[in-house]
């Protein structure tokens, strides 16, 4: 069975249980950025779990960046389409259920909304060290 049948029903239920305005409330070509979780691993001491949601207005972006040292990321769109861009590979856009991974030390040069129309998001889940505060630094502040 595909990753993406194995989503499915997750991302239904994350994208209902999300009020249907938040995306939609972010402005042509901005982003936002929320922690929705943040749970320290009984299993892993000095390790936690973070979630982040990124909305991206049509035509939004984040600026390039690199995260925390320690961080190991999963990124699941689960709203519009994302085009992503990880180190020297080329762009990608991806679409509902599908996921990329950024490892620590990766730069993320291009990670924007794929439409100029419709809005997108995605969910970041974070294993990091739980003492990082500063999970993203811009390349240019």
């Amino acid at each position: 069975m595909s990753k993406k049948f194995l989503l499915a029903p997750v991302l239904a239920v994350f994208a209902l249980s999300a009020s249907p305005a938040m995306a939609a409330d972010v402005a042509k070509g901005e982003a936002r950025v929320t922690m929705i979780f943040d749970h320290p691993l009984p299993s892993v001491p000095g390790k936690s779990l973070r979630g982040v949601l990124v909305e991206y207005g049509p035509g939004g972006s984040s600026p390039s960046h690199t995260h925390a040292s320690s961080a190991f990321i999963t990124a699941t769109v689960i709203a519009g389409a994302v085009r992503s861009r990880i180190n020297d590979r080329p762009a990608k856009v991806f679409h509902v259920g599908e996921s990329f991974v950024e490892m620590p030390g990766d730069h993320h040069g291009v990670s924007a909304n794929a439409s100029d129309v419709e809005p997108s998001r995605l969910l970041a889940v974070f294993v990091v060290d739980t003492d990082d505060t500063e999970l993203t630094t811009p390349d240019h502040p």
